[in-house]
């Protein structure tokens, strides 16, 4: 009797969630992370599959662990919203980002960022975008026939994808909505909530103000001899209501 011999079972192939470096190399870097990803996150937030993550690993390559970027904000049309370790693409219906950005650093070198335009080119992102802010300088590159190529004029520029418009400046980069709307910082989104917060709070107050005006004019009408028809009529409110507020 021939025993059968088992093939060796592969090794399970781990995928890590971090490098153990930090998100960003400074404030400002980690500012303009922040402010893409989370306009970006506001501007996609009705629709479910469009998935927006910042420093989030992708891995292109099933079983190649080594194939592996974290872009600063990358942007993936066509795949739901929801918390992941890593983007595996190949759990992800084979949808590669489609948008990135890189914020740069003083700590950057060229070396690094060429690599990073080479891993994306491979690996079929469609739109990158490089902003540099100490220098204020930004750079984009659109997918064509042959790969990603340089795109010649940022100012004014709107990305196909995102419907987002580049506003670079002597003062800095703008980010503008598609409905104009400029990009808003953590501190301003906050101060907007908190405003519109205030106001409906004030409005809140006013509709209890008038409430209890139209209450107290009921009784004064009527002594004025005012039909329920005519008081109705006056204050904007049913019979039902003035009946029912007359008898309080």
């Amino acid at each position: 009797m021939v025993s059968q011999i088992q093939p060796p079972t592969q090794p399970e192939v781990i995928y890590p969630d971090s490098d153990g470096q930090p998100v960003a190399n400074n404030t400002i870097q980690f500012g303009w992370i922040v402010e893409i990803k989370q306009n970006l996150d506001w501007l996609f937030a009705d629709d479910p599959n469009v998935f927006v993550a910042g420093d989030l690993f992708w891995y292109p390559v099933e079983g190649r662990n080594k194939i592996v970027n974290a872009p600063d904000v990358m942007v993936v049309l066509g795949r739901p919203k929801g918390d992941r370790l890593c983007y595996q693409q190949w759990k992800e219906e084979g949808i590669p980002p489609q948008v990135v950005f890189e914020i740069l650093s003083p700590g950057n070198r060229q070396a690094e960022m060429d690599k990073k335009l080479l891993f994306y080119d491979r690996y079929g992102v469609e739109e990158y975008y490089i902003y540099y802010p100490d220098r204020n300088n930004l750079s984009g590159w659109l997918r064509n026939e042959d790969g990603l190529d340089i795109i010649p004029q940022m100012e004014d520029w709107v990305s196909p994808r995102l419907k987002i418009r580049f506003v670079p400046s002597s003062e800095g980069l703008q980010l503008h909505r598609p409905d104009g709307e400029r990009f808003l910082t953590y501190t301003e989104i906050s101060r907007n909530a908190e405003q519109e917060r205030q106001r409906a709070e004030q409005e809140r107050q006013r509709a209890e103000l008038a409430e209890q005006a139209r209450r107290d004019a009921i009784p004064r009408l009527l002594q004025m001899n005012l039909s329920i028809e005519q008081i109705a009529q006056a204050l904007g409110l049913s019979l039902e209501e003035v009946r029912t507020l007359a008898q309080e």
